[in-house]
C-alpha cells in the first residue's frame, strides 16, 4: 500500500515540479527580454511591463511547486556527520523525526497560505465557515478581490492560490514520508 501511494504522490509531485520548472524558465526568458529591452531603449524598445511583479509571482509558484518532489526524493539538506556512524534503525528513527518536523511545518505553511489567499479574496477567514465556503463554491464574483499588483493589476490571490496547490501537496507528501519512515524504522532499514 505504501508503495502504491508513493507512486501516485511521485507522479503528482513530478508533474508539479515540471510545471514549476516551466514557470521558472518563462520567468528567466521574460527577465532576459526585460533587461535587453532596457538596454535598447534608444532603439525604441523597453522593459517588460510589470517584470518585477511577474518575477515575484513566478518564483513563489516555482518554489512551492518544487517542495513536494524534493521531500519525496529526500532532497532536503541534512547533516550526517554523526548519523553516518549509527546503525540503520537509529538512522531511520532520526529520519522519522526530521520528516515529522517537516510535516508539521508543511501543514502550518499550507494552512497559512490558504488563509492568506482567502484574505486576499473577497472575504476574510473570520467569516462564518459556511459563508466563505458558499462564496468559494458558488457565488464568488470573478473580479472580486481586495488587493492587486501595482503595474499589471493582477489579483494577489492568484499567487496564493497557485502556491497553495504546491504547499498542500508538500504537506501530503511530508505526511507520506513520515509513514515511509515509520515502516523503515520498524524494518530496521537505513533511509
Amino acid at each position: 500500500m505504501e508503495r502504491r501511494v508513493g507512486a501516485v504522490l511521485g507522479w503528482l509531485a513530478r508533474g508539479l515540479a515540471l510545471f514549476g520548472g516551466v514557470i521558472l524558465a518563462a520567468v528567466a526568458v521574460m527577465t532576459v527580454a526585460s533587461i535587453t529591452g532596457r538596454a535598447l531603449i534608444f532603439a525604441g524598445f523597453g522593459p517588460v511591463k510589470g517584470d518585477f511583479e511577474l518575477v515575484q509571482l513566478g518564483a513563489a509558484i516555482a518554489v512551492f511547486s518544487f517542495l513536494p518532489w524534493c521531500q519525496l526524493q529526500r532532497g532536503h539538506v541534512t547533516v550526517d556527520i554523526l548519523a553516518d556512524r549509527l546503525g540503520p534503525r537509529i538512522k531511520s528513527a532520526l529520519g522519522l523525526l526530521g520528516n515529522a518536523a517537516i510535516a508539521l511545518v508543511a501543514l502550518i505553511v499550507a494552512r497559512m497560505l490558504w488563509l492568506g489567499m482567502l484574505e486576499k479574496f473577497c472575504f476574510s477567514p473570520q467569516d462564518p465557515a459556511i459563508g466563505w465556503l458558499w462564496e468559494v463554491l458558488s457565488i464568488a464574483e470573478p473580479f472580486c478581490w481586495v488587493e492587486a499588483t501595482y503595474e499589471l493589476g493582477l489579483p494577489a490571490w492568484w499567487g496564493y492560490a497557485l502556491g497553495s496547490l504546491g504547499a498542500w501537496l508538500f504537506a501530503v507528501v511530508a505526511l507520506y514520508t513520515v509513514w515511509r519512515s515509520v515502516n523503515e524504522t520498524m524494518r530496521g532499514e537505513a533511509p
